[in-house]
């Protein structure tokens, strides 16, 4: 199946969880991010209970604080 992960074109081979996601494309600091499935924020919480579908598009946001 092919989702797109950030902006990318991704084939599995099933459907997964978000958890087994990031670990399957080694996603930096995985317990920081901040995931957009289909433009909806997915809650952290729900990263084992969530699988990813054909046509799916999967954004990893990673938010930095600073200023001033």
């Amino acid at each position: 199946m092919k989702i797109k992960v950030n902006g990318k074109v991704t084939e599995l081979k099933e459907s997964v969880n978000i958890t087994e996601l990031l670990d399957i494309v080694k996603a930096e600091q995985p317990d920081y991010v901040t995931v957009q499935k289909n433009d909806e924020f997915v809650d952290h919480d729900a990263f084992k209970s969530t699988f990813v579908e054909e046509g799916d598009n999967i954004e990893f946001l990673y938010f930095m604080g600073g200023g001033r």
